[in-house]
C-alpha cells in the first residue's frame, strides 16, 4: 500500500458545549418551589406587617393623648379622649362591641383585658368624668389601665 493512498484522518469532533437554555427539569422544579416559597412568605408576612403597623399607630395615638394630658392637666378632656380612643380601637377588632354603653361597655373592656378594673375600679370614670367638669381622678392609674388594655387587645389580635 502506498503511503500517499492512506486515508487522511480527521481530528475528533467534540460535541458543542451544553446550552444554558432550556434548563434541566430539576432546575424547573427548583424554580417552581422557590416561587411557591416566596408566595407563602408574602401571604403570611404581609398581614402581620399590616397588623404591626396598625398596632404602632394605635399606640402612637394613645401616647399623643397622654402627652396632651401631661401638657394641659385637663382631667375631663383626658377621660373623653381615652373613651373615644377605646371606641376607635374596639371598632378595629370588634365593631359590634363599640355600640355598647354603660356597664355593658365596661364589662366588655374588662373581658378584653382580663381584669375587673373597668367595672369596679378606676375605669368607671370613663362613664361620667367627661361630663363632670371638676371631678379629679387618678389619671396615672387610668392611663396605666388603658395602656394594659391596649397591649392586651393588640396581642390578642395578633394571635
Amino acid at each position: 500500500m502506498n503511503p500517499n493512498d492512506a486515508p487522511v484522518l480527521q481530528d475528533i469532533h467534540l460535541p458543542p458545549d451544553p446550552s444554558w437554555w432550556p434548563p434541566a427539569p430539576g432546575w424547573w422544579l427548583l424554580a417552581f418551589l422557590l416561587l411557591v416559597l416566596i408566595a407563602l412568605v408574602v401571604r403570611f408576612s404581609v398581614p402581620r406587617w399590616r397588623q404591626r403597623r396598625r398596632g404602632i399607630g394605635v399606640m402612637a395615638e394613645f401616647e399623643r393623648i397622654v402627652t396632651a394630658f401631661h401638657n394641659q392637666q385637663n382631667h375631663p378632656q383626658l377621660a373623653a379622649d381615652l373613651s373615644q380612643y377605646l371606641r376607635r380601637v374596639t371598632l378595629l377588632h370588634e365593631p359590634h362591641a363599640a355600640a355598647l354603653s354603660g356597664d355593658a361597655w365596661l364589662d366588655h373592656l374588662d373581658a378584653a383585658a382580663g381584669t375587673q378594673e373597668f367595672r369596679q375600679g378606676i375605669g368607671r370614670v370613663l362613664l361620667d368624668a367627661p361630663y363632670r367638669p371638676a371631678q379629679p381622678f387618678d389619671a396615672a392609674a387610668l392611663i396605666a389601665l388603658i395602656r394594659r388594655w391596649t397591649r392586651a387587645t393588640l396581642r390578642s389580635s395578633h394571635a
